[in-house]
């Protein structure tokens, strides 16, 4: 008999490999769904790509790829007896819940090789009886497999805290006595008006927005360009200090990088990292503020009713990850994120990559790493903001529904800011793209706030005759002071105004030009104090079960207004049509192309046409186009426009009045898109070429569009202003409507509370998150994997909302 398997294993000897140090072994986990060695059939691990399935999906890999041999693994629970009476399936909950010492059972592993389709086994203990040629070869890869580390324990320690390098520049940083200060709040950009991904250059203590994002957020890029300009090369994100350290970013050795003198070079700006990290150890009042908080948002001491099934199910905490897990039960009781992602399985299944570990439908445990990959905070094992998480969550969705549905189209609205120059009073209109509402917490608006200064009182008294502290007072905010805050209009001190051709005092509101299905509302409990110690505002705020925000649609300009003209500073007029830079190219995605064998010139080609989005997309382009005459030329980058042209010219110019340069619609039809939806990616993008190619990827042409729109749209201008009508109907507006932004949906802004996630500690860097959700008329606790009903859902004690439109409107 053993002679006959060897005989059946020798035509797949060649298809048997030995992990190399680079091979991730996925043996705990399968690549489609929750099996594992201790589900009920066990796992199979390909030998040669060594990814796990279940038993349900072994069968669909062996018959895309046509690897025939796998390692099948099962773990048994083992009874041990002072526990006699829990079945396996008990134990293996027990094990699951955390409330069973793993000394009192115990596990028998058992490992077999299967050759498919026929499922002839062969024990491992019996390997050595087969032919010796059969038998070592295939003994020193099944131990390899067995004895390989888990997938998931490499993947963490590749994490992104364990890649960075420590910074070339950072000992040797010459810092400039300008006399720069920083305070711990009201940043913004020193070349733009972007308060939002700011980065400290770390040489001169220059203020200034990083890249843009999918959508068109994020920032214009100022921050680079101080580099170019002046080679300072490191920066800090202002929003990431915390008194363990900072997200630096070194623009020579373009990556994230440790600085392990960030304290130092902060303090040189008055940023006192020691004096935070002393106040964060120091036990004090808030700490026993937050004591009470885990307690009422847990409700702990209640006795909670646990519930199981479909919609009920936990997920293990990983590592603080509960940002995530919180998160993703939310948004997967959305019934069109259940559509696409859940109700669509089979296909997904079906069309999935030959690594599914890599696809964005699919991964289960290995979610985490896959939808944090490449990013520097969520790759990490640390804690995290569920309200950033949310919004990356958000982009990869958009970036990987290409052609089909997008589940956060029921996120996505439109926010319509109105800006007064307070000296003309000329008014200019704008409007972009939101996922979230921001809601102030005005702390001085709360009700109890007699009793909070009594409270402070009492405190500095205690302190200073060091008495026992008393009963800490939480602060009562009405939520319509929040709603009155956010639309309350907002100072703008250094406005650059066309009308007047100076700087000027400005004014900001802002108002929704739509309501989406789904509205998130966030609350901004996290601040920094006067000495740059983050802190978590303790308050109670009454969250309303129903919420009606019609009174703030936006109604655009109003009769008698007269709008700002339409001209741009000097300084960025210059900044912005000199002659086009060299382009960036990711290198290492080139070397992954060249490694395969494809010209070093082509490879450049390919990753600068798709945009620096992976060598995967480049290597589309490099089969499309790899039998044209010029296919391993040397990349030529177009010149935009000649830095020698009259100033004069320009400082009228708007980038939407005339037809996107020829030069950038050829290289987008050269990537196989329509020329007419480049040219309107273009101009929805203000020219900018790597913003439309985003913009083509997130606004797939329907075939309608296609066979009904022709080149019109070379000579025709588009009206690029959303509607503002005040219509109430429940439509998709077209991307005519308003080329500057994505599709959204529009509706009436009455609204009804389905789910809230909840924040317990001091930072957002710390503590713990859980989310109640209200399914099937009760409101039910999610914290980790415990699922229950909730007897007091602590609503007022939220870090964000999320609404649902009502459907009686």
């Amino acid at each position: 008999m053993a002679t006959d398997l060897g005989e059946l294993l020798v035509p797949y000897m060649p298809t048997i490999r030995v992990p190399r140090s680079g091979d991730r072994v996925y043996k705990s986990e399968c690549a489609f769904s929750y099996d594992s060695p201790e589900s009920e059939g066990g796992m199979y691990v390909c030998m040669n790509t060594f990814l796990g399935f279940g038993r349900e999906h072994v069968e669909r890999h062996y018959r895309k790829t046509g690897q025939s041999v796998y390692m099948h693994l099962k773990r048994h629970v083992k009874e041990v007896r002072r526990y006699y009476g829990y079945a396996p399936r008990q134990l293996h909950y027990l094990e699951l819940n955390r409330d069973f010492n793993g000394d009192d059972y115990e596990y028998e592993d058992e490992a077999k090789l299967v050759i498919f389709p026929d499922h002839y086994e062969i024990p491992l203990p019996n390997i050595e009886e087969l032919p010796a040629l059969v038998s070592e070869s295939v003994t020193i890869a099944c131990d390899a497999v067995l004895n390989a580390g888990s997938a998931y324990k490499k993947q963490e320690a590749d994490s992104w805290e364990d890649e960075l390098q420590v910074s070339k520049h950072a000992r040797s940083l010459r810092q400039h006595d300008s006399g720069v200060r920083i305070p711990p709040s009201g940043w913004k950009c020193a070349k733009c008006e972007m308060r939002e991904n700011l980065w400290l250059n770390l040489m001169d203590g220059t203020v200034l927005c990083g890249k843009w994002f999918f959508d068109g957020s994020g920032g214009n890029g100022h921050a680079l360009e101080h580099y170019r300009e002046t080679n300072f090369p490191l920066a800090v994100k202002l929003d990431t200090i915390t008194p363990d350290g900072a997200d630096v970013y070194s623009f020579d050795e373009e990556e994230a990088v440790l600085d392990p003198y960030i304290a130092e070079h902060l303090s040189h700006f008055g940023i006192d990292m020691l004096k935070m990290h002393r106040n964060g150890n120091h036990t004090d009042n808030h700490v026993q503020t937050r004591a009470s908080e885990w307690e009422v948002i847990q409700e702990s001491g209640l006795k909670l009713k646990a519930v199981y099934g479909s919609g009920f199910t936990g997920i293990r905490n990983l590592g603080n990850s509960c940002y995530l897990s919180t998160t993703m039960q939310v948004v997967f009781s959305i019934a069109e994120f259940q559509r696409a992602y859940v109700g669509n399985l089979q296909r997904i299944f079906d069309y999935s990559p030959l690594d599914p570990t890599q696809d964005f439908t699919i991964s289960p445990r290995m979610f985490k790493a896959l939808v944090s990959k490449g990013h520097p905070e969520f790759s990490s094992n640390r804690q995290q903001d569920v309200q950033e998480f949310f919004l990356h969550f958000i982009n990869m969705v958009e970036r990987n529904s290409t052609g089909s549905e997008n589940p956060s189209d029921v996120f996505r609205f439109i926010i319509e800011e109105r800006i007064q120059c307070c000296q003309s009073q000329k008014v200019r209109y704008s409007q972009r793209v939101d996922y979230l509402m921001q809601l102030p917490v005005p702390v001085e608006a709360a009700t109890n706030r007699e009793e909070m200064i009594a409270y402070e009182i009492k405190r500095k008294d205690a302190e200073e005759n060091m008495r026992a502290p008393p009963e800490p007072v939480r602060a009562h905010v009405p939520f319509t002071a929040c709603l009155q805050a956010f639309a309350e209009p907002e100072n703008v001190p250094e406005f650059w105004s066309p009308a007047l051709q100076a700087k000027s005092a400005g004014v900001k509101t802002s108002r929704f030009a739509s309501f989406p299905d789904y509205m998130v509302l966030q609350l901004k409990k996290f601040t920094f104090g006067l000495d740059w110690v983050p802190k978590k505002l303790d308050v109670s705020v009454d969250v309303p079960d129903f919420l009606d925000l019609n009174r703030f649609r936006s109604i655009g300009l109003q009769a008698g207004e007269e709008e700002l003209p339409d001209l741009m500073p000097p300084i960025a007029v210059r900044q912005s049509f000199f002659c086009f830079s060299a382009p960036e190219i990711d290198e290492s995605s080139v070397m992954q192309l060249a490694e395969m064998g494809f010209p070093l010139e082509a490879c450049r080609k390919a990753v600068y046409y798709t945009g620096n989005m992976g060598a995967e997309m480049a290597f589309n382009w490099i089969i499309a186009h790899m039998e044209e005459p010029d296919f391993a030329e040397p990349l030529a980058i177009p010149a935009y426009m000649e830095p020698d042209l009259p100033s004069s010219s320009l400082a009228t110019a708007s980038p939407l009045d005339n037809q996107p340069p020829e030069e950038s619609v050829a290289i987008l039809t050269s990537m196989g898109f329509p020329r007419h939806h480049s040219i309107r990616a273009l101009k929805a993008m203000n020219n900018n070429l790597e913003r439309a190619l985003d913009w083509i990827f997130t606004h797939p042409e329907s075939e309608e569009e296609s066979a009904g729109i022709s080149d019109m749209i070379d000579s025709e201008p588009k009206d690029t202003s959303f509607s503002n009508t005040n219509t109430h109907s429940d439509s998709m507006l077209s991307p005519d409507q308003g080329l500057s932004s994505p599709r959204v949906r529009d509706g009436p802004g009455r609204y009804e509370l389905f789910a809230f996630i909840s924040h317990m500690g001091t930072s957002t860097m710390s503590g713990h998150y859980v989310c109640h959700i209200k399914k099937e008329g009760r409101w039910v606790i999610y914290n980790d994997h415990k699922v229950c009903l909730s007897e007091r859902p602590p609503k007022d004690l939220g870090y964000m909302y999320f609404y649902r439109r009502l459907s009686s409107c």
